[in-house]
């Protein structure tokens, strides 16, 4: 069965990865390993943003960077689709006034595009006849629409791979409705799959403290 797969970058890094040991994810190993033997995989899509320094990360961009230059190298059927990452400060209204203000000035970030980006490539995929399964590694509902016309009139099967603790995170009710069927992604499936460190033959190594 071909296979195409559609990850949904920070989803899968907020809902399984972070502040976890496995951030060194080998992607395509990931999905052989949680998939049946019948699904040939010949596309792993990742949709992420670059994100910027931090206060509390100094060195976010640099590993990010590491890390999707490493993917790139070890992994050929990969395709990384970038959105935008946006930061900015923003009154927000505080639930509890202190010293007498009722709003602070906080900093907001937001990921742009990469729901959207998925959603069209799978629909457009799918729509060419370029799979006959397509897995979406994400937990947003806003992608439900999308897995429906790809399951009822695009007419092929939907696995959904969801990220993360189901008590803390259950699974969205609007994606598994369409989906054809739903797994979750667990901690010893991440822990088989991670990249070699270093990547064979370069010099990309796994950040320090991942």
């Amino acid at each position: 069965m071909r296979t195409y797969i559609y990850v949904d970058g920070f989803n899968l890094f907020y809902g399984a990865l972070k502040d976890s040991p496995y951030r060194w994810l080998d992607l395509m190993a990931l999905f052989t390993h949680i998939l049946q033997p019948k699904n040939q995989i010949q596309k792993v899509k990742y949709y992420t943003a670059r994100v910027s320094a931090r206060p509390d990360d100094l060195d976010a961009a640099t590993h990010q960077d590491i890390y999707l230059k490493a993917l790139e190298l070890h992994i050929p059927e990969l395709a990384i689709v970038e959105g935008r990452f946006l930061q900015k400060q923003v009154p927000m209204k505080l639930a509890v006034p202190i010293a007498g203000k009722d709003y602070a000035k906080v900093i907001k970030t937001e990921e742009k595009g990469s729901d959207v980006n998925l959603a069209v490539h799978m629909v457009h995929d799918g729509w060419k006849n370029l799979y006959d399964c397509a897995v979406i590694c994400s937990n947003d509902g806003d992608l439900s629409e999308a897995v429906r016309i790809v399951r009822r009139e695009l007419h092929k099967t939907v696995l959904l791979a969801v990220p993360g603790d189901p008590i803390k995170r259950p699974t969205s009710v609007d994606l598994k409705r369409w989906a054809s069927y739903t797994i979750r992604i667990k901690p010893d499936a991440l822990a088989a799959s991670q990249l070699p460190n270093p990547i064979p033959g370069t010099t990309y190594h796994k950040p320090a403290g991942w």
